[in-house]
């Protein structure tokens, strides 16, 4: 296996999916703007999301994966046994959490969005949205599971496409709003719960020369999913701690008028990053890992640790200084369209610069703790990011009135660094982790290749102002110059430099 391409493959059809919601978005921006509509939709679909970052993005994996690997050492029949009861299980659990859900909606949002209370308007079209959407929960933490039975037999395509139809659907339910004249977040909602059924469906029908799920009827639950289920939750919050951040942001932005719209549309871009950085990394890299560590291959478990930090801040490093350099023309570039005023562009890209400043940490963290789950340990990432959300919570609360919803990229960005800090002392302490030389050779070589990308893009952003300014029709295409531009001459000087060469990145 080779993680970069595994991670190309992964990132290709990530990097689609998140084009497209690009557009959803500018679509959404230029038809609803920051308005009362746009905010009551984004929390209704920030909810179900939220779970679907939770379970989709290698959270519910980090469990999972591990524990399948282990039962399939010992036989497939053994394996599909577990599979089955780990399917039962989730639909039972699932159906409920969503039928409480509907039923007590209304706390749900106020928890959610406690500032909303006081707008009658939007706390009531929030909690409409969000009964349309939640069931959306239930399909895509099911489409999860058969993602997690792929990328155990490292087919990562199909479960990276998957999200595709989401955005394919949402941009649709707009289309249609727009010749129809319908309420644009009501098709909205109702797109999002529609796009998860057509999402278990294509991932099922793929699945099914690996795995052909039968539903059973579980008379004893067994140690082997007793063992899961104790991993599964401290799992899904310490892998999820970038969502959780998000989520506590939201909560507290939703005090300040349009906070959450700009948080929303900032998360909407520096994700994309994450995605390839982070989560196509750590999904691709924890198979290949748990095995090792279940057949003690030490060499081999050192090289994917290694060369999975490596690969995580050669995507993010890059990014980082781009989203600081350049976050009011990006957003300028992307949304400043229609209803979405110059106004709405600076306090937007406020965000996103702060937010920015936390992309390495947010691929770091995704990858540092799946050295951990892969040894089936969940408590350690479990209590570290509890110490994370506290810390982020802490210091958002602390300076929210004097500073305004910005603290909260901030304070996401600063906590997720110390719990990155935080997981590199303790792998040290428990010997988890044997840096390799060339690794650090690699990181400087980047940072490097990354200085020369950042002075090249502020020299091209001055010397194209005028062209990126908001009245300017085709400021999109002057910065998709630029960015091709210099993302061309940073890869090319990573490949001179020997930190790009596919080589590197075999894990046998």
């Amino acid at each position: 296996m080779n993680l970069l391409s595994s991670a190309s493959v992964f990132s290709f059809y990530t990097l689609i999916s998140r084009v497209l919601g690009y557009i959803r978005d500018i679509l959404i921006a230029v038809f609803l703007g920051a308005s009362v509509y746009a905010d009551a939709f984004f929390v209704a679909f920030r909810i179900p999301n939220t779970f679907r970052r939770l379970f989709a993005e290698g959270t519910f994996n980090a469990a999972f994966i591990p524990s399948f690997t282990s039962e399939k050492v010992k036989g497939k029949k053994i394996a599909k046994r577990f599979a089955d009861d780990v399917l039962t299980l989730l639909i039972i659990i699932l159906f409920f959490i969503v039928l409480l859900a509907e039923i007590f909606t209304p706390y749900l949002v106020y928890l959610i969005a406690p500032g909303f209370y006081d707008d009658q308007e939007k706390f009531n079209l929030a909690i409409g949205f969000t009964r349309i959407t939640f069931p959306f929960l239930l399909f895509v933490s099911l489409s999860s599971f058969f993602s997690g039975i792929l990328n155990s037999n490292n087919k990562f395509a199909a479960a990276a496409a998957a999200p595709i139809i989401l955005n394919v659907i949402l941009i649709l339910s707009i289309l249609f709003s727009h010749n129809t004249n319908l309420s644009y977040a009501q098709n909205l909602s109702y797109g999002v719960t529609l796009s998860g059924i057509i999402q278990l469906v294509f991932l099922i029908f793929i699945t099914k020369k690996y795995y052909k799920p039968s539903i059973r009827l579980i008379k004893k639950i067994s140690k082997q999913i007793k063992f899961f289920l104790k991993k599964l939750l401290p799992s899904i919050f310490s892998s999820g701690i970038t969502q959780i951040n998000i989520l506590i942001g939201t909560i507290i932005a939703s005090f300040e008028a349009s906070a959450v719209s700009y948080l929303y549309y900032a998360d909407r871009i520096y994700q994309i990053n994450l995605a390839i950085a982070g989560i196509a990394v750590g999904t691709v890299s924890l198979p290949v890992l748990a095995k090792a560590i279940k057949l003690k291959n030490l060499l081999k478990i050192s090289k994917v640790q290694n060369k999975s930090i490596e690969l995580s801040l050669l995507f993010s490093i890059p990014a980082c200084m781009g989203l600081v350099l350049a976050s009011e023309e990006i957003i300028n570039a992307l949304f400043g369209y229609g209803s979405f005023s110059e106004e709405n562009i600076i306090m937007t890209s406020k965000a996103l610069k702060y937010f920015g400043y936390g992309v390495p940490a947010f691929a770091l963290i995704k990858v540092l703790s799946n050295f951990f789950f892969a040894r089936d340990n969940t408590k350690t990432p479990f209590y570290l990011s509890l110490f994370v959300v506290l810390l982020n919570v802490i210091i958002s609360l602390s300076f929210f009135k004097e500073i305004g919803f910005v603290i909260i990229p901030i304070a996401t960005s600063l906590s997720t660094w110390v719990g990155v800090i935080g997981y590199l002392f303790l792998l040290k302490k428990k010997n988890f982790l044997i840096w390799e030389s060339l690794t650090f050779k690699n990181i400087t070589k980047i940072i490097f290749s990354a200085i020369l990308m950042s002075a090249i893009l502020y020299f091209s952003l001055a010397f194209f102002a005028e062209s990126l300014q908001y009245t300017d029709k085709f400021k999109s295409i002057y910065l998709l110059f630029i960015v091709s531009s210099v993302a061309t001459i940073y890869l090319i000087t990573c490949y001179l430099l020997g930190v790009l060469k596919t080589k590197n990145y075999k894990t046998n």
